[in-house]
């Protein structure tokens, strides 16, 4: 299967060496990786053109957005413009982070996924952070859950899907389209990726409200948001996150947002919710 790779990137100097070089030592090579290099000011650009120049598959594209650093919008629309770049010849497209450090077996194991289970639409690891010598999960989500940082996507889900959104929200409601169409969500435990940047340790003070808007452009209507609210917040180990999220919700119904999901993606998606919900309580 060919694999192609978008990797947007601004200002990842410090950690995007370390990506490109897990990419190139993989047991299982892609045939493209495109850098899309978001209006960087360090050294981004540098590293990787020396990597650019060792190896042909990989390209690199500069584009000039906005400097808000907001999350899902700028690195959905750095992806899109990577995307514009590329054939239709793969099987496999991916859109991983500029701050990961991948096992050396972990484009093998995603297609053994793929070709093991014509129905696996989406398939990906876990991210881990340093804490003192170790690397530990990065508990934010659910385990049948993939990560924005490290999504792979056969070329038949992601053309159902219709790509993806530049809005917060885009790495779940890929998931939820995905299983609307029938597909199945595929996670590896033993695919352990080191993200060497905490999530959203960059985001601006903008941000704060933009999970409770993803809730409700996801359709989840108040209830389930309630929940998921809480259950973030506890997470993330910051109650005041939970007020901000329920904050941003009645934010985004008051300016009527325009829905990540129709209404029978979304009635599929209440559903499907409650019935995870309940399936680990009972």
């Amino acid at each position: 299967m060919k694999i192609y790779i978008v990797i947007p990137a601004h200002n990842e100097a410090e950690f995007i060496g370390s990506t490109l070089q897990s990419l190139v030592d993989q047991t299982y090579l892609p045939e493209k990786i495109v850098i899309v290099d978001d209006q960087s000011n360090d050294a981004t650009h540098s590293i990787v053109s020396e990597f650019k120049n060792k190896h042909s598959y990989i390209s690199l594209i500069s584009i000039t957005s906005t400097e808000a650093h907001l999350p899902g919008s700028k690195v959905i629309n750095a992806f899109n413009e990577g995307l514009k770049t590329l054939d239709e010849k793969y099987d496999i497209i991916c859109k991983f982070d500029a701050d990961l450090v991948f096992p050396k077996n972990y484009l093998e194991t995603i297609v053994n996924h793929f070709e093991n289970d014509s129905k696996v639409g989406m398939s990906g690891g876990f991210c881990s952070i340093q804490k003192g010598n170790d690397w530990i999960l990065e508990n934010l989500t659910n385990n049948d859950h993939i990560r924005g940082a490290l999504k792979a996507y056969r070329k038949t889900c992601f053309k159902d899907i219709e790509g993806l959104k530049p809005n917060m929200g885009w790495d779940t409601a890929d998931e939820l389209v995905a299983q609307f169409y029938g597909w199945k969500i595929k996670t590896d435990k033993s695919l352990l990726v080191k993200h060497l940047k905490p999530t959203g340790s960059t985001y601006n003070e903008a941000s704060k409200y933009k999970q409770g808007e993803a809730f409700y452009k996801l359709r989840y209507g108040l209830l389930i948001t309630l929940i998921a609210s809480a259950k973030l917040a506890f997470r993330k180990k910051d109650i005041s996150l939970f007020q901000d999220y329920i904050t941003g919700y009645f934010k985004a119904a008051k300016q009527k947002e325009e829905f990540l999901l129709s209404k029978d993606q979304g009635s599929f998606t209440r559903k499907l919710r409650w019935r995870k919900m309940f399936e680990k309580i009972f």
